[in-house]
């Protein structure tokens, strides 16, 4: 794939910069992969395949009935009319949806030209609106309708069949692809509109692992009714997929309590971090098992965290691990004491 069609956080690898060599203790905490499906269920993310006709928030409902929860969140609306890729949080991995709301976002589009264009210059015209426009949000929108930068990232034309155009648009979050096709038409001198739209990722999530909610229902009967629940685990991810996009910092099991208090990140506490990072950035606060202790701010860049042994390396501004899986009564200079 050419750098082109990539999203930003998909062009430049993180690479795992180790800054003291931790060791995971067996005795707290547990491995995402290995949590039990009830967890999951509170714990986890599912990429449902919106289909067309309801809502983003009417699917969300869909899927507490489905699953029996009290607890959904989706990663950012979609029209009733589109389709794809929306990420939905379950129970108390509701708040993960703050780093996937501002994740870059890509789409599939039919754009129905009013007249027919050159295809030089419907090319040209297409390529104008790659970098950053300037967007005035639809009448009907979420937000004040108010002019609004905002990035593409690329726009590459994949058929013209007449006056339809299907092309593939990587943006930046809060995009609106309807007001684009229109803003196209409208320096195209013709008109245009959106005939069909899909959203094929949003953040880290893509086509790959979308899951319908008819096979949502029927692998979570199954495994209600005492069957195996492979196809349930399948389905629902766990919860630190939704971040999997955001810079990481590991940290020893003795700084995790800590953290679970809201108490910020100190360079000491820190095993190892992905590079690059850049200060100002989200980033995943995560145990030496990969499990997300919480969502917090860089106070520091890659470079600075490796040299230095003092300072804040990270503010910590959203919680989701309870405090007693860590807790440091069960640790004790690096070993814990058994579950109670």
């Amino acid at each position: 794939m050419c750098m082109g069609t990539l999203l930003p956080f998909e062009r430049f690898p993180r690479e795992v910069i180790v800054k003291a060599e931790g060791k995971a203790d067996p005795a707290v905490g547990c491995a995402p992969e290995q949590r039990p499906m009830e967890q999951l269920l509170d714990f986890g993310i599912v990429n449902v395949d919106k289909p067309k006709g309801p809502t983003s928030h009417q699917v969300s409902d869909y899927l507490q009935k489905i699953l029996h929860i009290g607890k959904a969140g989706h990663s950012g609306t979609l029209d009733p009319a589109v389709t794809g890729v929306l990420p939905i949080a379950l129970g108390k991995g509701t708040r993960v949806v703050q780093a996937l709301l501002t994740s870059g976002k890509e789409y599939v589009a039919v754009m129905h030209l009013h007249k027919q264009v050159e295809e030089k210059h419907l090319r040209h015209i297409c390529q104008s609106f790659v970098g950053r426009i300037e967007q005035l949000p639809p009448i009907k929108s979420a937000v004040k309708r108010q002019l609004r930068m905002r990035t593409v990232y690329y726009l590459d034309i994949l058929e013209i069949d007449g006056q339809d155009v299907l092309f593939t648009v990587g943006c930046e979050a809060g995009t609106y692809i309807r007001k684009l096709i229109h803003d196209i038409g409208k320096r195209l001198g013709c008109g245009a509109h959106m005939a069909e739209l899909r959203r094929t990722k949003a953040g880290p999530f893509r086509e790959g692992t979308l899951v319908t909610l008819q096979d949502l229902t029927d692998a979570h009967h199954y495994w209600k009714q005492g069957h195996d629940e492979t196809q349930l685990r399948r389905m629902v991810q766990p919860v630190e997929s939704g971040v999997a996009h955001l810079p990481k910092i590991w940290v020893f099991d003795q700084a995790v309590s800590s953290l679970c208090h809201g108490i910020d990140l100190k360079a000491p506490g820190v095993s190892k971090f992905t590079s690059p990072m850049e200060k100002g950035e989200m980033a995943a606060l995560l145990t030496l098992k990969g499990e997300l202790i919480a969502l917090g701010t860089c106070q520091m860049g890659a470079d600075d965290l490796k040299a230095r042994e003092k300072g804040v390396a990270a503010s910590t501004d959203k919680v989701f691990m309870d405090a007693k899986a860590y807790s440091a009564k069960r640790i004790i200079k690096g070993k814990a004491e058994p579950p109670a």
